[in-house]
């Protein structure tokens, strides 16, 4: 099969802006600095990121990734991942006086603040986001008070409130800004007192990657998204491609790629997902060469240039 496409040239549309986001950039420049100024092991709660290269490249360098505190030994250095924890995580390792660097996203520090403003306005609060998901559960661990978890139109138009007139909405940051907004225009049909942020509070990275597929959608017969399966962010993009007409395929790496998906295509568009690293981006190119003669586009989009500050811990390496 794939001799049939040794005849043609296959157009690859490269998204733009794709990958990395400033906060997954700086969860991962925080492990791989405190190995370097504290030496391993160093412990993280939970995947630092949602990409599974990424987290054994990490694992292999002398990253120990743990489900929980009471795993880590005692006086060893801690990271909390990007996805940010509950406040019981961190008195625990309060608790334990672990030393601990808290690699949280600032845009996920964003919403904890905003849930913890709203909450003590004495409002309760509606958590638009996927139940289970690590921001999720970090974020209602963050907040003193009743947390509603909605995750679709139709939750919004069945919850069920103690007040009304006391509520307020805040976001899971890597969603769909599509789905946010009839999930938030759906909760202010029902409860027309409730408050929130902007839906552009929505992480900067998340748009930008969703509209970039937007973008390509319009060029490309079919869409694959690099990105591990458990990355929320990632999973929009797929999904995104393929509500917008098109085979849309969510892939590890260049090794996931089927010959099959390409019969008929002669232009494929190519994004990852916020956690995804380069190299894997110019890995898939690589693997479409298999399939024949390969041009690369790169399409325009917004340039990014956000940076994060790094915890004290290890600013000064």
């Amino acid at each position: 099969m794939d001799g049939a496409h040794t005849t043609k040239t296959m157009r690859v549309i490269l998204a733009q802006p794709r990958g990395f986001c400033a906060g997954v950039e700086r969860a991962i420049d925080i492990v791989e600095r405190a190995l370097t100024k504290f030496g391993p092991p160093i412990y993280v709660r939970h995947e630092i990121v949602h990409n599974r290269h990424v987290v054994e490249d990490l694992r292999a360098r002398g990253a120990v990734f743990v489900d929980e505190l009471d795993e880590v030994p005692e006086g060893a250095w801690t990271v909390f991942s990007a996805h940010g924890v509950a406040r019981k995580v961190v008195q625990a390792a309060e608790d334990r006086s672990l030393p601990v660097i808290d690699a949280t996203c600032p845009l996920v520090a964003k919403v904890h603040a905003e849930g913890r403003r709203y909450a003590s306005q004495g409002r309760e609060i509606v958590l638009i986001g996927h139940a289970g998901h690590a921001e999720v559960e970090g974020t209602i661990g963050q907040i003193d008070g009743t947390v509603y978890l909605v995750q679709t139109v139709e939750d919004a138009e069945t919850l069920r409130v103690n007040d009304p007139e006391k509520l307020a909405y805040i976001t899971q940051t890597t969603l769909s800004v599509d789905d946010t907004r009839s999930i938030i225009a759906a909760l202010k049909a029902r409860f027309p007192e409730i408050t929130g942020p902007d839906v552009k509070d929505i992480c900067y990275a998340t748009q930008n990657r969703q509209e970039a597929v937007h973008h390509l959608a319009k060029l490309v017969d079919v869409i694959l998204v690099v990105g591990s399966k458990n990355s929320s962010n990632s999973n929009r993009l797929r999904e995104i491609g393929a509500e917008l007409g098109h085979p849309a395929y969510l892939i590890d790496d260049a090794a996931a790629l089927q010959p099959e998906w390409f019969i008929g295509a002669s232009t494929v568009g190519l994004t990852a997902g916020a956690s995804a690293p380069e190299v894997l981006v110019q890995g898939v190119i690589e693997g479409l060469k298999r399939f024949g003669k390969v041009e690369v586009e790169l399409l325009d989009g917004t340039p990014e240039d956000v940076k994060f500050k790094l915890p004290a811990e290890v600013a000064s390496l």
